[in-house]
């Protein structure tokens, strides 16, 4: 009976023997580890935090869908804004031409009332004062001024004003009556010079607006398309693994000034 016994604890000792050397050999391999790389074993709590506060994949895909359609979106508005503000420089520049021709239109009018007014201080030819001359000098004024109107040098109510012998005297003589016309020529092209200047300013701001708008939308759909590149700050701060490493080895002494060799 005792054999037997000593005979199956002898059998079982090799094995026994073979599991605590393989036990001892995978304890010497993890103390090992943990004694060369010991950031493969240690818990890093601001990396797991900094991980589970990151977006998922999932929500990652999804900004970056809504990114891109609000890219799409901004870049036709930006488009659209381009071509408003064309539209209003277009306006702007036949403002501009409109308001240089009417200039020119009222230095030429200017022009011909000095010309005028010098020769109205020359004696005027006499002529017989009859009803057939004043009826002349009539429909030479309504002729002229009607002229005048039809070269939209002369306005409508200005050209009632005469016709009505509003501030008209249609028996003066036809050098009278040309002063006092080309003076009324001068004063409906100046009122429309500053009409123009008007209308000249008023499409300068609106381009000037307009090209604003365009460049403003330009940008933030430059910004859309080509987002900043921004660094996610961690909730923890974190050391890096080489100032771990080091802080290991090499421990840091602060507070002790070197002293000198003798």
């Amino acid at each position: 009976m005792m054999r037997t016994a000593l005979s199956s604890v002898l059998l079982d000792a090799p094995r026994a023997a073979a599991i605590w050397l393989g036990l001892l050999g995978v304890v010497t391999l993890a103390v090992t580890g943990l004694l060369l790389r010991p950031r493969l074993f240690r818990f890093d709590a601001g990396t797991r935090i900094r991980e589970a506060a990151l977006p998922s994949r999932s929500d990652h895909a999804e900004q970056r869908r809504d990114q891109e359609r609000w890219a799409e979106e901004v870049t036709i508005a930006a488009e659209r804004a381009d071509a408003t503000a064309r539209h209003r420089r277009d306006e702007w520049l036949i403002a501009q031409d409109e308001a240089e021709q009417a200039w020119q239109a009222y230095e030429a009018a200017e022009a011909d009332v000095r010309r005028l007014s010098d020769a109205a201080g020359m004696p005027l030819p006499q002529t017989a004062r009859t009803p057939a001359e004043y009826a002349d000098r009539e429909r030479w004024l309504h002729r002229a001024a009607l002229d005048a109107y039809w070269r939209r040098e002369l306005s409508v109510e200005q050209l009632s004003d005469v016709f009505a012998h509003r501030g008209w005297d249609p028996r003066l003589h036809p050098v009278e009556q040309e002063l006092m016309l080309r003076r009324a020529v001068r004063d409906h092209l100046l009122a429309r010079q500053r009409a123009a200047r008007e209308r000249e300013q008023v499409t300068w701001r609106a381009a000037e607006l307009a090209a604003a708008a365009a460049r403003s939308l330009r940008e933030e759909a430059a910004a859309a398309l080509l987002p900043a590149a921004t660094e996610r700050e961690s909730l923890l701060p974190l050391t890096t693994p080489a100032a771990a490493e080091q802080t290991r080895e090499i421990p840091a002494v602060v507070g002790r000034a070197p002293v000198a060799a003798y």
